[in-house]
């Protein structure tokens, strides 16, 4: 199957992007190196293309009830104009995917999924749908999506995209009329610092993607996305996130609300909970230089204690560090472990899976 192009892959092509196969799009994996293009984030503006995304809209009279029966985190009598983040789960508890819940109306409700699961959630969807008063439409096709991330992002969006976003606060957003047709614009981001992402038609974002370009606003690739990601402990759905990761094992139970009614996975989180986890995604500081990569191994007492889900020389800190998913008898704070590179065994200790602190605008 040959892999779906955004509506700004020319644009990505004219810029010299690396471009690489990412959940079933091609797309820039960095334009010209991802320290660069991270370190303009953390301290001045990137501006990522993330079209690849999906987008999903539920309406009805039961969009509300519905939402709130497929998502762990509680949305009931949220005001209109608040994001929530959040996952959807199998019955066992096991994670579908994470994802962003925009309150629209008070019956509809904007859904916006992991491009690698747009079919996989989006079957999902329709298969719970059927039990309630909902229409339920895969609006990934239509939809265009940037993020224009870092301290001078409000300044940029105001500025050079002529969209008034300053009174949004984090994980709000607002529907405008804009060059003939209605766009989101939401104060939410991937990346640990302030930023929006804009969400609109393909000749919308290509309109605005040639407008940052013109003000040399600098163009990240997926490479940094996934670094600043990881430095501010959010998760990849793949690796810290997967169809039999729960939310608890991930460290991400805040999300999922287990004092709210029902929802699908609630009762396996309630008893996992209950009876105490066996594992769980912690974060491991290396005392040396070296580079602990996807599905190594950690080792402890002579033998393999875990795998690590994401890890990288930190951009922003030096530091050699991972999250990893390990028993849950060594996952306390200040426990050495070992971290298996090739031959060698590198020390190290488990830490907050923060490595960096996050710069929101609240």
């Amino acid at each position: 199957m040959s892999e779906k192009r955004t509506c700004l892959y020319e644009r990505h092509i004219a810029l010299n992007a690396r471009m690489v196969p990412f959940g079933g799009f091609e797309m820039p994996i960095q334009y010209t190196d991802i320290i660069d293009e991270h370190t303009a984030v953390r301290t001045k503006c990137g501006v990522f293309d993330v079209s690849h995304m999906g987008e999903v809209l539920v309406t009805g009279e039961q969009a509300e009830e519905f939402v709130q029966y497929i998502f762990t985190n509680d949305i009931a009598g949220a005001p209109v104009g608040k994001v929530f983040y959040g996952m959807m789960l199998h019955e066992n508890g096991g994670t579908v995917d994470d994802l962003l819940v925009y309150k629209v109306a008070a019956d509809q409700f904007f859904l916006v999924i992991n491009a690698a699961n747009i079919d996989k959630d989006y079957a999902w969807i329709e298969k719970q749908a059927k039990a309630f008063k909902v229409k339920t439409e895969n609006q990934s096709d239509y939809y265009g999506q940037l993020a224009v991330q870092g301290p001078d992002a409000e300044r940029i969006v105001e500025e050079v995209l002529g969209l008034k976003c300053s009174e949004l606060v984090f994980y709000t957003f607002k529907k405008v009329d804009v060059e003939g047709e209605t766009i989101i614009l939401s104060r939410t981001g991937y990346t640990g610092e302030d930023g929006f992402e804009i969400y609109g038609s393909h000749s919308f974002t290509q309109r605005q993607w040639d407008k940052l370009m013109e003000h040399e606003v600098k163009p990240c690739g997926l490479g940094c996305r996934d670094t600043l990601r990881f430095e501010v402990g959010l998760p990849l759905y793949g690796d810290e996130l997967t169809d039999e990761l729960t939310p608890l094992e991930a460290g991400l139970g805040f999300f999922a609300k287990l004092d709210k009614e029902n929802f699908i996975g609630k009762d396996a989180l309630v008893k996992q909970k209950t009876e105490g986890l066996t594992r769980k995604v912690v974060g491991i500081e290396l005392k040396d230089k070296a580079i602990p990569r996807h599905g190594y191994e950690i080792v402890a007492d002579g033998k393999v204690v875990g795998y690590v889900t994401t890890g990288y020389n930190s951009i922003s800190t030096g530091k050699s560090v991972c999250m990893a998913l390990v028993d849950i008898d060594f996952a306390k704070l200040g426990t050495e472990v070992g971290v298996q590179i090739r031959k060698k065994v590198f020390p190290g200790v488990v830490v907050k899976k923060k490595f960096y602190e996050k710069s929101y605008k609240q």
